[in-house]
């Protein structure tokens, strides 16, 4: 996961630009939006393989972690993205889709990242992911239509299918081939050696969708360039909003430093790989939704490590607080 995930700012923006170049080519921009979907199905294949879904139950046993986070991501984020997508993006309802199925999916891989770089607990940041990915695969269809469904016409139709072909499928064949591998190679060695590189190979086939959409739909980021400083503030204002959240539900909990940073990087990181097959899959007419999925991450990745050296900040803030206090 490192390998790929470590710089995956740059790497997502240079793909981004070799995609774009190779539009330039007739007979690639032609045929290069056939690769998309099927990079993102095993993607999301590599993804789901990932997660023990049978494990949703140990994430009960921290309750008092569990149900916070989910009522931050489940509850309290919809109404946040609810109002700063009225405020900023009423006039442009493809971003303001985009916008909405990038900010209500929690993050499924790389958050864990950044609750190892901080110094939280992330073998409890890892007992939610099952659950997280469960509530958005049932509840994102519904936040789409509740939240942006007045803005831009929604085939119900469409959406279920689009849902369906880019997770529901990966999810059960994922499921089989898990236990397949296990069952082959045992539990301690697909964890051990399966797991770092089924990682790695996601992220490849995250790279190769996002050429092959650039290369599809270059001109149509050349020609909406400004779409990047449209999502800025509200992007940015959902993180530092949300993180303010979850420093306080954290006091207010009484959780200490480690789970206290696996609350706010659980409530915090975005899901853009999910998200954009999803988008892919319901609305392939609109690009410009698919295009806020891919700039997100172009901004939470920079904000996710800024976040992780405030924690570290703040933790150290703390102990020299203790020692003092000790010393007196």
């Amino acid at each position: 996961m490192e390998k790929i995930n470590k710089f995956q700012s740059l790497t997502i923006f240079i793909m981004v630009l070799l995609g774009i170049i190779l539009g330039q080519i007739t007979f690639i921009e032609r045929y290069s939006e056939y690769l998309i979907m099927p990079s993102l199905t095993i993607m999301l294949l590599l993804v789901f393989i990932q997660v023990p879904l049978s494990e949703i139950g140990s994430s009960f046993k921290n309750l008092k972690f569990t149900l916070t986070a989910i009522i931050i991501n489940f509850v309290w984020t919809p109404i946040l993205i609810f109002i700063l997508g009225r405020l900023f993006l009423n006039n442009n309802p493809e971003l303001l889709i985009g916008f909405i199925m990038l900010m209500v999916t929690p993050c499924t891989d790389w958050y864990l990242i950044f609750i190892g770089i901080s110094k939280g607990n992330v073998a409890l940041g890892s007992s939610i992911l099952p659950l997280n990915l469960i509530l958005q695969l049932l509840l994102l269809p519904v936040y789409i239509l509740l939240i942006g469904g007045a803005s831009i016409s929604i085939d119900i139709l469409s959406l279920g299918k689009g849902v369906a072909l880019s997770l529901i499928i990966p999810l059960l064949l994922s499921t089989i081939v898990r236990k397949l591998i296990i069952k082959r190679v045992g539990n301690n060695k697909f964890e051990e050696k399966v797991i770092p590189k089924v990682c790695d190979s996601q992220g490849y086939f995250l790279n190769i969708a996002i050429i092959a959409m650039f290369a599809s739909q270059g001109k149509v980021l050349l020609e909406n360039y400004k779409v990047l400083f449209i999502l800025l503030i509200p992007i940015l204002l959902f993180f530092v909003i949300n993180f303010i959240v979850g420093r306080i539900a954290g006091k207010l909990t009484k959780l200490n430093y480690q789970d206290g940073v696996s609350l706010n990087l659980t409530t915090i990181a975005r899901n853009s790989p999910i998200a954009l097959a999803i988008a892919v899959a319901s609305f392939p007419d609109r690009p410009l939704i698919a295009l806020a999925l891919i700039i997100g991450p172009l901004i939470e990745l920079p904000v996710l490590f800024l976040v992780s050296k405030i924690l570290l900040n703040l933790k150290s803030r703390e102990e020299s607080y203790k020692e003092i206090i000790i010393d007196n």
